[in-house]
């Protein structure tokens, strides 16, 4: 298993909150591969960590990420692809 590591700065909390719970969780959880996602905060700054099954959903799914958050009131700050070496 891979994981995408999201990480943004949030401008607006509340429509943000909402954004991600009406649009973009909605999306990721239609992606090939896709297992399991969190999404955290705390204060301004958000990270996310996406699960899937194989190295190249997570590249396909991290190479989507600018697209999907550009609607929101977020920054992008960082995504990378990192491998899955535990889980509980």
């Amino acid at each position: 298993m891979h994981a995408v590591v999201v990480r943004v700065s949030v401008q607006d909390v509340e429509q943000a909150t909402e954004g991600l719970r009406n649009n973009v969780v909605p999306q990721v959880k239609q992606a090939p591969g896709f297992v399991a996602g969190y999404w955290t905060r705390s204060g301004n700054t958000g990270l996310a960590m996406l699960v899937f099954e194989s190295e190249g959903a997570a590249r396909q799914a991290a190479d989507r990420v600018p697209q999907s958050i550009e609607q929101q009131p977020v920054t992008l700050d960082d995504v990378e692809v990192r491998e899955v070496v535990a889980n509980a």
